[in-house]
């Protein structure tokens, strides 16, 4: 690739380096539409690639530590690698696999533990969408040993956090400002979300109304082409068929739709309850326990074991139990003690360290809840109400809708997941009216509960985020271009210039008075100290620091800098073609002390 001449001249600034435009690859990977296309399916494909691996490692585990594909369809009976401790075994899968995945999380990712979604939602609204990138693998890991050792949470909490923190990761390797980090964090939740679901309409949804909190085009453009690539590689894996296969549906009268509304009201109620019922138990594990964190699953696990001996149907994820109950398994009482049973094991997972998502327990509990209002419906009102099992249909959105309140994501959801449209105008109906019963019960929903007990307000931080530094540009708080130093200066020569700047380095020029890059005070104390490198230069030391455009927010310049080493980074002007001034942490703390200043004329 050519380079343009760069030049030393004279500005108000005091120096300007005149430098080459910077790459076009990557100038096109961060500001064009292009890009985004580009970064939306590569994130796409990632988390398709990622939605495969953590639903096999879930089968994996699950087989190591019970013997079984899902144990919570076999019932009460033993592991056949472990006959002799019959259904006993389940007392010590939980506690095996806290012992690996509690020192794992509590060293590595403490972010991992619980159900995810809170997280990414507050990485997206107040920083910026910075994940840490080691949560990707260290998330599918402790989820699966979780769910494989009988914690009883979904997988759509995790997947979403391994999703958002590939593209997360992506978006800070390409450094892309941060409202497009957001936007590729939306698109890795998207595309898990689809992938192990094969749910590529809701997945969007998920994103977009739960993640980003909004439904800008741009944004939606991006987040519906990850989901889709990650769809593509989910059916080549998994098959192209709804997630859960139920019987035909279909309504018996009008005067039903009424009947809907009100199992929309009592499943509302009950994703409310549940709501609750997690964030007590949670509490109450944090006040029982005293020990360490990285031993509390494994400790916790021996309690769950024992609740598992119980209600063995609680083990992992329980899906085979859901279509089970709204196949018409199960009698009413069962269907209850199921219902209030996975609350409690949800809970408990979750308060005891576990990781995994509440998405899928708040379908179960839906389900359960459902089927058995269908069922007292159905007894009295035979000739005029549908199956029991419509009802629990349609009670799984009515409880994710009333622990959510994603009223969207929860219609769309429902409707891939069944493939069932008679289900939608009852559907429609349950949800608006779970939703609103939500809303009157309850300020905070399943996710956000989480984080306004840590005292963040998530509505405020998405609409005002980092109100000080809103406008401030890096043009406007830059220090000024220090003088630079001739390339074919001898080290010797060199140093007092170099511990006389304020920063400690220097910008480097060539006899053609071009910019070269920077020499830093450690790297001359440490040439000067070397008496076999007495003949050397300034250029020999010269190293090419990150850069910044002066048109950057300091937020977006924040990465950055923080990644660079020594005291600050170049600025380069609008253009990108001149070096014109010098951002230092010192800059940044003064504009955050200060109110946000003015543009720079």
């Amino acid at each position: 690739m050519a380079a343009t001449t760069r030049t030393l001249v004279p500005t108000g600034r005091r120096w300007s380096l005149q430098v080459p435009a910077r790459i076009p690859a990557g100038e096109w990977v961060r500001e064009s539409r292009g890009g985004l296309v580009a970064l939306a399916l590569v994130i796409g494909a990632g988390a398709g690639g990622g939605a495969v691996v953590f639903r096999w490692l879930i089968t994996t585990f699950t087989r190591l530590l019970s013997g079984y594909t899902d144990y919570s369809a076999t019932g009460r009976v033993p592991n056949p690698h472990l006959p002799a401790l019959g259904p006993w075994f389940v007392v010590a899968a939980p506690v095996v696999a806290g012992l690996i995945y509690g020192p794992l999380v509590s060293r590595f990712a403490p972010e991992a533990r619980g159900h995810g979604v809170p997280e990414v939602m507050y990485a997206v609204a107040a920083r910026g969408g910075r994940i840490p990138p080691q949560v990707t693998v260290v998330k599918a890991l402790a989820s699966a040993l979780c769910i494989g050792g009988g914690g009883s949470v979904g997988r759509e909490g995790p997947i979403v956090q391994i999703g958002s923190a590939w593209g997360s990761s992506l978006g800070r390797f390409t450094r892309v400002p941060d409202n497009r980090l957001r936007i590729l964090v939306a698109c890795g939740a998207a595309g898990g979300i689809a992938a192990t679901f094969n749910t590529p309409i809701a997945g969007p949804f998920f994103a977009m109304e739960l993640i980003l909190r909004d439904f800008a085009a741009e944004s939606f453009g991006a987040v519906v082409l990850s989901s889709v690539t990650a769809s593509v590689i989910g059916r080549a894996v998994f098959g192209n068929h709804p997630f859960l296969d139920l019987p035909v549906f279909s309504l018996r009268s009008g005067w039903e739709y009424l009947i809907f509304v009100v199992l929309g009201i009592v499943i509302g109620i009950a994703g409310v309850v549940f709501t609750h019922v997690l964030y007590w138990i949670e509490d109450a594990c944090d006040w029982i326990w005293r020990g360490p964190e990285w031993l509390r699953p494994a400790v916790g696990g021996v309690v769950l074991g024992g609740l598992l001996l119980v209600l063995p149907q609680m083990y992992g994820v329980g899906y085979p139990v859901l279509a089970h109950a709204i196949g018409g398994g199960y009698v009413l009482w069962m269907l209850l003690a199921l219902m209030a049973g996975k609350m409690l094991a949800t809970g408990l997972t979750i308060g005891i360290g576990g990781s995994g998502g509440v998405f899928a327990p708040s379908l179960f509990i839906g389900a359960m809840g459902g089927t058995a209002f269908g069922i007292v419906v159905h007894q009295m009102f035979p000739a005029a109400t549908a199956a029991p099992g419509m009802y629990g249909v349609v009670g799984m959105g009515a409880a994710f809708a009333g622990a959510t309140r994603a009223a969207l994501t929860a219609i769309i959801v429902l409707f891939e997941l069944t493939g069932e449209y008679t289900i939608i105008l009852p559907l429609m109906l349950a949800i608006v009216a779970a939703t609103a019963v939500s809303r009157v019960l309850s300020k905070d929903t399943i996710y956000t509960r989480k984080l306004t007990r840590r005292g963040v307000d998530l509505d405020a931080a998405h609409h005002n985020p980092n109100t000080r530094w809103n406008g401030v540009t890096v043009g406007s708080v830059m220090e000024l271009m220090p003088e630079p130093i001739a390339a074919d200066t001898p080290v010797e020569a060199a140093s007092r210039a170099v511990w006389l700047s304020a920063n400690g380095i220097l910008p480097v020029t060539g006899p053609d008075q071009r910019y070269h890059g920077c020499v830093t005070a450690r790297a001359v104390a440490e040439a000067t100290a070397d008496p076999e490198s007495t003949d050397r230069t300034v250029a020999d030391l010269t190293v090419r620091p990150p850069e910044v455009v002066e048109t950057f927010t300091l937020l977006e310049a924040l990465d950055i800098l923080a990644g660079a080493e020594g005291a600050g980074v170049p600025v380069l002007d609008s253009q990108g073609h001149a070096v014109v001034g010098w951002l230092t942490h010192r800059a940044v703390l003064a504009a955050l002390q200060n109110p946000a200043p003015t543009a720079a004329a």
